[in-house]
């Protein structure tokens, strides 16, 4: 099949949202440390009123990860740049806070781990990569969420395109409506922060903006399994100490117990807060 070229941008394109100039930052080089902050502070009191605009797809998205889970199938995120370290983050926060294998969520980004500790600029444009990726970590049944903060990172793009050959089911977390990324999925979120204090600088109020999304799809789509208990999170694995600590507590309240009889039943189940509490 052959590939549709794409145009490259230039300095006369529209400014997407991502690299809008902030009018508040104009004086930003004559400002005190103090005011930088606080117009920093300011701009980020902006971001929840952005993310609340969107509920209702974020909704859609966790319903769907929520239901491919209960199925059989997986969360993978795939994403570029500030969007991509925070999908990695979220997926590894999973297997510990609800008890879940690794496998079940995972996060890939574009230049691969060591795009984690240093920029990998470049990869983002490498669409073949994105596909390859695909390929490797999706399956039909899964649901795959691409970040991208523009919505135009080729490997985000190539990637959603082959999780939808795969038979995934597609979202995207991204802050520029109409992008390449936000039309390939089936489950856009789009979320308009509006310009950052320092123009293009994504990592700041579009990647606070990303950061609720993600708490949002995980954690919703976690409650909706099962894999709590009310607030409680009783699928932790009481790995260190504050966790077993955390795990005592859960236990001791939930039965009315002291704390003897909750270590008692913890270790009587393998410390398994569920097992512990279903055990009266």
């Amino acid at each position: 099949m052959t590939r549709r070229r794409e145009r490259p941008t230039t300095a006369s394109d529209p400014l997407p949202g991502t690299e809008r100039r902030n009018p508040k930052a104009a004086g930003l080089a004559a400002m005190s440390t103090l005011e930088i902050v606080t117009l920093m502070n300011d701009e980020d009191a902006t971001v929840p009123a952005a993310v609340r605009a969107v509920l209702p797809d974020v909704a859609r998205a966790a319903d769907a990860i929520a239901a491919a889970v209960s199925g059989g199938g997986r969360l993978r995120y795939v994403g570029a740049g500030t969007s991509g370290r925070l999908g990695v983050l979220d997926a590894s926060e999973a297997p510990p806070t609800f008890g879940v294998e690794p496998d079940l969520v995972h996060g890939v980004i574009a230049g691969g781990d060591a795009a984690l500790r240093q920029s990998i600029e470049g990869a983002e444009d490498d669409p073949l990569a994105g596909e390859r990726e695909i390929v490797r970590v999706a399956r039909p049944g899964d649901v795959v969420v691409g970040l991208s903060a523009s919505g135009s990172a080729r490997f985000v793009v190539a990637a959603m395109k082959a999780a939808r050959a795969l038979g995934a089911t597609t979202a995207c977390v991204t802050c520029v409506p109409g992008s390449p990324l936000a039309d390939e999925v089936e489950l856009p979120i789009v979320i308009d922060p509006g310009p950052e204090v320092l123009a293009g600088s994504s990592r700041l109020k579009a990647g606070t903006a990303t950061k609720l999304v993600l708490n949002m799809l995980s954690t919703a789509a976690m409650i909706r399994g099962g894999r709590t208990k009310g607030d409680l999170m009783i699928d932790v694995r009481p790995t260190n100490a504050k966790l077993r600590r955390r795990a005592i507590r859960m236990v001791r309240d939930e039965l009315g117990i002291d704390e003897d009889a909750a270590v008692a039943k913890l270790d009587a189940t393998g410390w398994s807060v569920r097992r512990a509490i279903a055990a009266r």
